[in-house]
Parts: C-alpha cells; structure tokens; sequence
C-alpha cells in the first residue's frame, strides 16, 4: 500500500501549478506515494503543461468546473495511499515535508488530520495555519475585530488561535484546506468533502466532523510550505466575500443546534454586508480619491478666477456672469479636462508628467471645438478655456509632487522606477534567469548574481558574493527583489532565507528550472507577483483601456449604423446580441481565435482577455491560416488599437459570428 496521496486541484493558475509540482516532485522521492492533479476546466494551459512535463503522475481533466470538493472527492475516491493529502497549487512543500508529516502520523495513531506551518510570499508566519473552531462567540469576536486587537488572548484569539505558539506540535481543531493531510480510515468513516460546500468551508466541515469521529488534528510546525495565499480568489473581491461567508452559514446550519446557527447565520450576515460595503468602499476611495480631490481643486481655484475675471476683466462697468457657468459649464471643463488625462495615462503609476499635459492639452481641444459649436449664451470665455486649462495643470502637478514628497508608492517623479534585483544561483542558472528578465516588462537597474557555492564565488568575477552573505549584499546593494534558482537551493534552503530575511524590506521569487516565468507573492492585490517571458503587450493598462474603450465607441457606431449593416451581415439577431454583449463587457469585439481540439494539448498560454466576437485571423481574407496560435501570440505581443479597428473593418460581415 502507498503511504501517502498527494491531491493538487488546479484552476487557472499554470505557473503555480508547475512550481508547486516541482516541489513535490523532490518530496515524493523520499516517501512512497502518487500524485493525483485534478484540473476544472482551466482555460490557461494547465492540462498541457502537466502531460508535457508531469506525465507520470494521474491527471483528471474535468470539462466543468463542479467545485473544489467536488474535484477533491473524485481524486480521494481513487487514491491508494494510507494518507491522502490536499494541497493547494500555490504552495511550495520542502524536500522532507512529505517524509516528516508521514512519520508523525505513523507515531501518533489517535491522529486524524494534521497542518503544517505556513508562510506567504514574504517570509511573514500566516496565523490561519491553525485554527479553533467558529462557533457563533468566536465569529463575533472574529467579525467585530475584537480578536485582531487581541491576537494572543484565550476569549478573543480562538479563531487562529494566536495563545498557542506557533513553533511548537498542537493540538487544533480546524486544519487549513491548503495542507491537509488525513488519514485515508478515518476519511473512510467520517466521510469526503462535503459538496455543498463549493469552493470554501469544505475543510471547517471535514475537520470538525474529524473531531466528532474521537479523532484528534494537529499543527505540526517541524516542516513548512510557502502558500501564496489568494492567487486564485481575490480576497478583496466582493465574490469572495459573499461566497465564503455563506459556507459559513451552510456550516453553522449542519453543525449547530437551530438557535446557535440563528445566531451564527446573523453574525455572518451583518459581516457580509460590513465586508462587502468595505471592500466596494476601500475601491472606490483607492480609484477615485485622486482625481475628485484635484476635481474640487480646480473648481475652488476656477471659482476664484471667475470671480477675478468678473470683476476685473469682463464686467469692470458691472453685471456678472450666469449661474450655469459655475453650476453646469466649469463642472464639465473638469470632467472633460480629467477625463482626457485618464485616457491618455494620466493616472496610471509610475507618474508621467508629460501624460498629464498631454491629457489637459487634449481635452482643452474637446472643449475649444465643443466651444465653437453650442449655442451663443453659452459662450462666456475662450480665455477663461485656456487659465483654466493652466490652472488644471497646475494643480495636477502639485499633487503628483506633494505624493512625491510624502513617497506615496507609485507617485516619485525622477526617482527611478526600476528594481536592483539579486539573484542567487550557479552561474549558468542566474545567467540563464537574467536573459529572462531582460525579456519581461519588468524594469531592472542592476542585476547582481549571488553564488550558491563558495568555491564557485571565489573564482569567479561574476558574483558580489555568496549564499552565507545573502544578509549583508541585500542592505550593501540596496536590492529590491531577490530571485531564487530552485535548480541550485532546496524548497527548504529558500524557505529558511526567506523566514530568516523578514526584517528586511526586499521582495522574493522563485524560478523554477528549465521555466519561461518566475513566481512569487508580494501580496494578495498585487498584480506584478508574476514575471512571464511571453506576451505583456496586451496586459498594459493603457491598452486594456483604449481596447475597452474601442469596444464601446465601435458598438454604439454600429448600433448607430445598424439599419443598413443588417442587410449585409450573415447572422442578423447575433449582430444586435454582439452589440449588447461588448457594451456590457461581456465580450470584446475582437479575441483569441479559440481551436478548443488543440489549445488542449497546447501548452501555450496568453494574457487573459475577453472572448471576442472576431479573430486575429478575420483581418486576413487570403487561404484559410493554419497557425492560429501564432496569430493569437503577435495581436497579443504587438497589440494596438488600430489593430481592432482594421479587424472590423476587415470583417463587418462576420459581426453576427455567435461563438
């Protein structure tokens, strides 16, 4: 019999996948067991790259996603180990993680479950790593914050349990869905995952059903993983929010007598509706408390200059300028003046000045040709068009030097913008990552290589030093970011460094060997947490924007244009079907051509956008393409606007295509 099943559910997160997968890889070695990978229907090349590199190991490939129990359920339903352990696809497992949590199960029978101690992509301790269970006390105090301000308290801390130390063996009742390693009996006798439960709670169900069973679950902190924490599920998302806090309550419903979930159900109401008006909130403040402070700015100082002009330019002899000005026509001045800034790339980060005074000199042009064209009594100053366009700039460049000189993160102008990275390896290893770099949009100062073997280090001019003086070249170099060659360090080397280096503000990944990407985690939200070589064009926020933005003006022409374009398009209601879809962001005009036969055993894969209503391909009218991969790689690597416009254009015929 095997000793122990690993099961790895995968949806949508291909570079995680394979680096969690190389991981284990050297950690199955020391123990015998399977690893099985269930995939729900990633669309990212998942399935690809497990055949092509991962081949000998069991591959589900479902054709719907059916939740994570569900996935998990299938997979403990054919495993053959003793064990069977559910592991996130953003974890990295040591070589002897697998070995030592085997061994504690052997030794301590009354075991049902156990944890292991966790850490993010920081290096920072990660407290869910043990939890008590959330009756309706512990989710008050875990939903009013009571328990954040007292972490360690025994009344207040029982949710991650911060009374109990987090480098010794404990006795818990709630193991993280992340790790979970149970034994195969007890799963046998309790029951799998729980269905109802589609993406969260499924591991507070099992584990307390574990307990009730006469079992015992432990954390165990003698091996750790890293876990990424949130690379598939947003956190700060609204959908999380409502989804997990209504696993919640299905918990408390199957769990609790019919007052305590009353209770319970309440509580975690009141939290839905506390999260989620915070999280809609805290997004709404980080996008627009910029643009409406600058917005009442220059209409403070646009109402000083009106009234100066009044009284000193245009109505010296007396009278006064109309209401609408101030109430109607100076608003839209701003709104036009912002608006344009934004398009242009005004407010994207690191800041651009020349983008600010490009967006304010074309929305100044929008209002001056607006200006010629409305009725007479509108008209009350061309002059007034241009101070307030000076006052416009003015302001915005203030602002942006105020958050300069307050280093606001993304706002210092003529400080460089580029990272000094660190990356620790042999020789050919780290030459080998740097060409990588070079060819992704990340920006890089300076590179240093830093040697995994001193004998190496000391013949060689290439490296500032070695892996004994990590410490001392990160503060010396000033580095920004530290990049790992896991060919030459251990799961377990890295994650020592990374735990060991907390106190100083550097940022990690990972590369793994023979790997177009590098993988790691500053936080949840963070979007620059993963470097890949192949196409970054598309990504940019100014072309999401202008491709967005295309899609909106081209539906509205069309829609415009309509009662001529349905006598010569093939497919009449999908052409009115494809107007509403674009508008409402369900589709984008133009996609991926999408060959579903062989995109599945293509590991190939792009930046996600929107499924399009037309190809790459359509702007062509020559033979049929054979390589519509390739064409999908240069739209995504070479994309611009004028891209979209010429593939319309090219095939207005084809607007009705129902995909």
């Amino acid at each position: 019999m095997l000793k122990i099943s690993v099961i790895i559910v995968n949806y949508n997160v291909v570079y995680f996948l394979e680096q969690c997968l190389n991981a284990v890889k050297k950690a199955i070695a020391h123990t015998n067991g399977e690893v099985i990978i269930v995939d729900n229907n990633s669309v990212d090349g998942s399935v690809a790259m497990v055949q092509s590199k991962f081949s000998e190991y069991i591959l589900i490939a479902n054709k719907q996603n059916r939740g994570f129990s569900y996935a998990n359920n299938q997979a403990l339903k054919m495993a053959q180990g003793e064990y069977c352990l559910l592991l996130n696809p953003d974890t990295v497992v040591e070589e002897d993680t697998f070995k030592k949590v085997v061994a504690f199960m052997d030794n301590h029978p009354e075991a049902g479950g156990l944890g292991v101690k966790m850490i993010d992509g920081k290096g920072n301790f990660l407290p869910e790593s043990k939890r008590g269970l959330p009756t309706p006390i512990v989710a008050f105090y875990k939903v009013f914050g009571i328990a954040a301000l007292f972490p360690k308290s025994k009344r207040f801390g029982k949710y991650h349990l911060g009374y109990l130390d987090k480098d010794q063996t404990h006795e818990i009742e709630i193991l993280s869905g992340a790790f979970m390693l149970m034994r195969k009996s007890v799963l046998l006798e309790t029951g799998l995952l729980d269905e109802d439960f589609f993406m969260y709670g499924e591991d507070i169900d099992l584990s307390y059903r574990i307990l009730k069973a006469g079992y015992k679950n432990y954390y165990y902190p003698e091996t750790r993983i890293i876990h990424y924490k949130g690379e598939s599920t947003k956190k700060s998302s609204i959908n999380y929010v409502f989804v997990f806090y209504n696993a919640m309550i299905i918990f408390a419903r199957k769990h609790f007598s019919h007052k305590n979930a009353r209770l319970f159900s309440f509580l975690i109401n009141i939290a839905i509706y506390l999260r989620a008006g915070t999280a809609i909130l805290t997004r709404f403040i980080r996008k627009m408390l910029l643009p409406i402070t600058e917005a009442m700015l220059i209409f403070g100082t646009m109402f000083l200059l009106v009234e100066y002009w009044e009284k000193n330019v245009k109505y010296i002899h007396g009278g006064q300028y109309p209401n609408q000005l101030l109430e109607i026509v100076i608003p839209v001045y701003i709104l036009t003046w912002l608006s344009s800034v934004w398009l242009i790339g005004g407010y994207d980060k690191p800041v651009k000045i020349k983008n600010i005074f490009k967006g304010i000199g074309v929305g100044t042009a929008i209002i001056l040709v607006a200006y010629a064209l409305i009725p007479e009594n509108l008209r009350f100053s061309r002059a007034l068009i241009l101070l307030g366009a000076l006052v416009a700039f003015g302001i915005l460049l203030a602002t942006r030097l105020l958050l300069h000189v307050l280093n606001f993160s993304g706002y210092q102008i003529g400080k460089s913008q580029l990272k000094r990275i660190l990356i620790v390896g042999s020789y050919e290893e780290s030459k080998r990552v740097a060409e990588l770099l070079e060819k992704t949009r990340v920006g890089t100062s300076k590179v240093l290589l830093l040697s995994t073997d001193t004998a190496e280090n000391n013949n060689s001019p290439h490296f500032v030093g070695n892996l004994g003086q990590l410490e001392e070249s990160i503060l010396i170099h000033k580095i920004d970011e530290v990049i790992f060659c896991a060919k030459n360090i251990s799961s377990q080397k890295i994650i020592d460094l990374m735990s060991g280096l907390v106190q100083t503000d550097v940022d990690f990944k990972i590369a793994p060997p023979e790997s177009l990407f590098l993988v790691g985690s500053n936080s949840i939200e963070s979007s620059g947490d993963l470097y890949v070589i192949d196409i970054n064009s598309i990504t940019k926020p100014e072309n999401r924007r202008n491709k967005r933005l295309f899609d909106i003006t081209a539906s509205l022409i069309l829609l415009f244009c309509s009662p001529i374009l349905l006598f010569q398009v093939e497919e009449k209601i999908g052409f009115l079907k494809n107007i509403f879809y674009v508008i409402t962001g369900i589709k984008s005009w133009v996609g991926y051509h999408s060959d579903k036969q062989k995109d599945e055993n293509t590991f190939n894969p792009l930046p996600q956008i929107k499924n399009g209503v037309l190809f790459p391909s359509d702007a062509i009218s020559s033979s049929p393409i054979k390589n519509n991969i390739k064409l999908n790689f240069l739209y995504s690597k070479d994309y611009t606007v004028f891209q979209d416009i010429k593939i319309v254009l090219s095939a207005l015929r084809k607007t009705g295509r129902q995909n």
